[in-house]
């Protein structure tokens, strides 16, 4: 009588350690599973980072574009240092076309 009275009086305090040692073997597989997480681009925050490469790319080509045809403009009506600005704005816009994504 006194071993199950005993037996039920520790069976609370066997279930917590049977929880901590739970959580205590199955941390380390939780780590690296949060380590392999952090360490990897998912195919989603590729393709955003994709698209953030891609708007940055149109902006500066815009920049150039309005940059290359203010010179030429210029150029049309006789200044004769924005004719080798837009020559070189031309070929800055052609590497900026060039470069891989």
């Amino acid at each position: 009588m006194r071993a199950l009275i005993i037996a039920l009086l520790a069976a609370p305090a066997l279930a917590g350690c049977v929880s901590t040692v739970k959580s205590v073997v199955t941390a380390p597989v939780k780590a690296v599973g949060q380590v392999a997480d952090w360490s990897t681009t998912s195919q989603d925050e590729a393709d955003r980072n994709r698209g953030r490469a891609m708007r940055a790319r149109e902006e500066r080509l815009g920049k150039l574009t309005r940059q290359r045809d203010k010179a030429a403009e210029k150029c049309r009506s006789g200044q004769q240092d924005q004719c080798q600005r837009a020559e070189v704005l031309d070929h800055e816009i052609e590497a900026v076309m060039a470069e891989q994504i």
